[in-house]
């Protein structure tokens, strides 16, 4: 078994994330997400998600983005058919 990271539950089912070099163990998605997951620099939220990136920052959602100066990141493209 082994202890998570985050919480300190020591489980059997706990499992190992592998990124940057470094290992991290946990005992679930939740755990993992609060640790792994990058906060939006303008609301403060977790990204779970996809998130989008301007001039090396990281935000949750356009708004957020453009929130903070980003003028070419949009929620969705038209399409013409």
């Amino acid at each position: 078994m082994a202890r998570c990271e985050v919480c300190g539950n020591d489980y059997d089912m706990s499992f190992e994330v592998h990124a940057q070099g470094q290992v991290h163990v946990f005992d679930s998605f939740e755990c993992a997400m609060h640790r792994m997951a990058p906060n939006c620099e303008h609301c403060g939220c977790r990204i779970v998600g996809h998130g989008v990136e301007a001039d090396g920052h990281w935000y949750c959602c356009a708004h957020c983005a453009r929130e903070e100066g980003a003028t070419a990141i949009v929620d969705r493209v038209e399409t013409r058919v």
